[in-house]
């Protein structure tokens, strides 16, 4: 007794860092399923508030149980192994496989198996399923100034009772002194005295104040309020039927799992109590990578931030949003580096000094594929692709980085031309493509150049996109040798003389056995 009450003395968070301890209770029970005798023990590493507090010890697929079995010489009987057959009786083995020594569940799939061992106990009444929730009681209270104050009030006749609907919302005072110590609710001189919603006597306030997890857990539903009710009402049913759910929801990682799980709890509490009729808050959620700095996360305290009032008078704000959306996706994490910040200053430049070669236009001018040079056919396609990729970017995966590439591809395609009427239908695009990455640049330069008529959807000249050739790998023995570009429409007999032209130091001196065309992908020569 007095060593169990030793382990009770003993915080679970100290318990599970300690060593692992236990005690032989002298007394047995019989396995449900195969009807063996067990002992049971006492130990530290075990939770009460796990299922009942009594578990079944597994120590040939529990690491801390096979610990505990290990110390105390314990039996450790293996029921899953590996599909490969190979057992480590070093370790405990804790992932899928098959069972092994378990009657009629032998040779099952562990996964499939656990199923079937539920079905037995619930059909010979041993026992149920049941969920083992996870998620514990949320404490909402916190010891600070900054918060909605909690509407409870302190009683010595009444207990704790909730304040009057009438006095609601209660206000934080001005006056407040903070020190750094305590709670400086508490220790305001008169804020905290009130009366009794109930019987009318002497209380106190709760002076704790809400968690701001509270507020952002439902913050997005009360951006919906029109002005003529937001002073009233914290939302009405019609905005948000209007406005809800949220189409794309973007932020930080560390907020991925309780902000969201809050979230819906809010949403779903408010849906089941009739004040909203939607389900779900977002339908789309994107968490943010963190921005790093020598290879930390940026931090005051590390002393690795980068003063953005800096950047933006040096480069401007452009350049700035240019980097960051271009270093990496946005789901990744960002290493700052202030030379790429430079080429984003550069690719600004650039596209700023060759808007010199576009026309005035409101209009993307009509041009005609056939009367145009490879490069001019090139350049368009690289715009048109930029354009096409820009869909898929802002509507779906939000890979800006690629976006900006293919961009940049674009202009560079532009680079030596001389066509004005390439270079306008080029930068109409462009300008259209880049202006929600860097909309300063892209609206001085649309209102000089377009009277920004191309700020809005475009349509793809399908004809700009076709490829008039292909490339085509030429295998020798099936061994690659070299590649021929092709026009798309000859026949497999003229491009196998154009594969034999280019590839004829392979073919030299050899007899060509066999010659193969895979449509639009391959040439092969079977030689000998």
């Amino acid at each position: 007794i007095e060593h169990i009450k030793a382990m009770q003395r003993v915080g679970a968070r100290e318990r599970a860092m300690s060593e692992k301890e236990g005690l032989y209770l002298e007394l047995d029970f019989i396995h449900p399923l195969t009807n063996e005798k067990l002992p049971l023990w006492v130990a530290n590493f075990v939770l009460s508030d796990y299922g009942s507090g009594a578990v079944m010890a597994v120590a040939g697929h529990d690491e801390r149980d096979f610990e505990f079995a290990s110390k105390y010489n314990l039996p450790i009987k293996r029921v899953i192994v590996p599909e490969n057959g190979e057992i480590d009786d070093s370790k405990a083995f804790c992932e899928t496989g098959l069972m092994i020594n378990s009657d009629e569940f032998s040779g099952l799939k562990s996964d499939i198996a656990k199923s079937k061992i539920i079905e037995f106990f619930e059909k010979n009444s041993l026992g149920k399923k049941v969920i083992n929730y996870r998620l514990k009681d949320w404490g909402v209270s916190r010891q600070r100034y900054w918060g909605a104050p909690i509407p409870m009030v302190h009683c010595e006749n009444c207990g704790i009772v909730p304040e009057d609907k009438q006095n609601l919302p209660i206000k934080l005072p001005d006056d407040v002194e903070i020190t750094g110590e305590g709670n400086p609710l508490d220790k305001h001189p008169s804020w905290k005295n009130c009366s009794c919603p109930k019987c009318g006597k002497s209380a106190t306030r709760e002076s704790d104040t809400l968690d701001t997890f509270i507020q952002s857990s439902w913050y997005f539903l009360r951006y919906t309020t029109n002005l003529n009710d937001y002073e009233n009402l914290p939302f009405t049913k019609k905005d948000l039927e209007y406005w809800m759910s949220v189409d794309n929801y973007i932020g930080g990682i560390e907020h991925a799992i309780l902000h969201l799980l809050y979230s819906r709890f809010f949403t779903k509490v408010l849906r089941d109590l009739g004040y909203i009729n939607i389900d779900e808050p977002f339908n789309h959620l994107l968490t943010q990578g963190m921005v790093l700095k020598d290879g930390a996360k940026m931090s005051k305290s590390k002393g690795n931030v980068v003063d953005p009032d800096m950047i933006v008078k040096k480069y401007g704000a452009d350049t700035a949003r240019l980097f960051i959306l271009f270093a990496a996706p946005p789901t990744k994490e960002l290493e700052w580096n202030d030379s790429a910040l430079e080429g984003a200053f550069r690719f600004i430049k650039r596209l700023y000094d060759k808007s010199i070669n576009a026309k005035q236009i409101t209009t993307l001018p009509k041009i005609d594929s056939q009367t145009l040079s490879k490069d001019e056919k090139l350049a368009r396609k690289k715009v048109y692709e930029a354009l096409i990729k820009s869909h898929e970017v802002y509507e779906k995966s939000y890979t800006f980085n690629t976006l900006i590439a293919s961009c940049m591809e674009s202009l560079n395609a532009l680079q030596n031309q001389e066509n004005s009427d390439i270079w306008s239908e080029g930068y109409f695009i462009l300008l259209n493509i880049l202006e929600p990455i860097i909309p300063h640049v892209c609206f001085e330069l649309s209102q000089n150049l377009f009277n920004l008529s191309n700020f809005k959807p475009l349509e793809v000249d399908m004809e700009a996109i076709k490829d008039d050739t292909i490339m085509m790998a030429v295998t020798v023995n099936g061994k690659k040798r070299c590649e021929i570009e092709v026009d798309i429409n000859l026949s497999d007999d003229e491009v196998l003389k154009v594969a034999k032209e280019v590839a004829c130091k392979w073919l030299e001196d050899k007899t060509i056995i066999k010659e193969i065309v895979v449509f639009r992908k391959l040439v092969n020569f079977v030689v000998k």
